[in-house]
């Protein structure tokens, strides 16, 4: 899909360096950068949404599977 969008000139100039010395097309540093963005927002999103979640709910790890746990170490292969 083409869009067009406004930049202000440094950052415009900057991105067309960094294209370059990459050695791929100005849209395609665009998207990259676009799908990062994303995907980094994303995560925070997730990271609220658990931190809701424990902030109800107690993360303490039930006592018979952690001693369950903790009697398995010796047989680990470290």
């Amino acid at each position: 899909m083409k869009t067009a969008i406004s930049l202000p000139d440094s950052v415009f100039e900057e991105a067309e360096a960094l294209a370059k010395q990459l050695g791929i097309s100005r849209s395609e540093l665009y998207t990259k950068a676009l799908q990062a963005y994303l995907q980094k927002h994303n995560r925070n999103q997730i990271v609220s949404k658990l931190n809701q979640v424990y902030a109800q709910e107690s993360a303490e790890l039930d006592p018979l599977l952690a001693k369950m746990q903790f009697m398995s170490l010796p047989q680990e292969d470290w």
